[in-house]
């Protein structure tokens, strides 16, 4: 008895439809991710100069307030009593900015009570960092 050979299927993947929907995740990826935040400070020792001028731009004082109520002031931790003297130091400069960056899990009335010690000091610039 004779059988018939069956014709073999054909197996080969077809790669276009598959690059395009490799291309399209690494679009998604790329637009959904989130990038990091470079704000941070690092130490750079700055060259002086013997003929510099003092600017008349305003000074600008970051207050960082983290989830654990800790306070930083310009890179520094501080707590609410410190916080008040240093704030009179900065006042005294005519045109002085506080910038509030607080944590979003923090209460309100944590991030009032520092707005409220800068305020008091005479520091009339107050604004508060979002994402």
């Amino acid at each position: 008895m004779k059988f018939r050979k069956e014709e073999e299927e054909n197996f080969n993947f077809d790669l276009t439809p598959m690059i395009d929907v490799v291309f399209l995740l690494l679009i998604f990826f790329m637009v959904s991710t989130a990038f990091v935040d470079f704000s941070h400070r690092m130490d750079i020792a700055l060259p002086s100069s013997k003929s510099s001028e003092v600017s008349e731009t305003p000074q600008e004082i970051t207050v960082e307030m983290t989830l654990k109520k800790e306070i930083i002031l310009n890179g520094k931790n501080l707590t609410l009593t410190e916080l008040e003297t240093k704030m009179t130091e900065f006042a005294k400069s005519e045109k002085a900015t506080a910038i509030i960056k607080a944590d979003k899990g923090l209460f309100y009335g944590n991030v009032v009570e520092v707005m409220g010690i800068i305020q008091s000091s005479g520091i009339d610039d107050i604004s508060v960092a979002v994402k």
